[in-house]
């Protein structure tokens, strides 16, 4: 699934163009590093050996996504 729509599902974006500008802007954050591509996609590759994956949205917002 690409970031700008986990952020729209978290609440953490309004809309599309909102995550995307927070993106591009630096503020959007996979497990403490930089997301660099708006068209990037979350995978299960992504997780590892991990059941969950923090996305956050500067500095005081965050969500959980957790594999099930």
């Amino acid at each position: 699934m690409r970031f700008p729509d986990l952020f729209l599902q978290l609440g953490l974006a309004s809309s599309k163009k909102d995550a995307r500008r927070l993106i591009q802007g630096g503020g959007a954050r996979v497990e403490g590093e930089k997301i660099e591509d708006e068209n990037a996609l979350l995978t299960m590759d992504s997780f590892g050996d991990k059941q969950e994956i923090t996305l956050r949205a500067g500095k005081k917002r965050a969500g959980v996504v957790e594999l099930q």
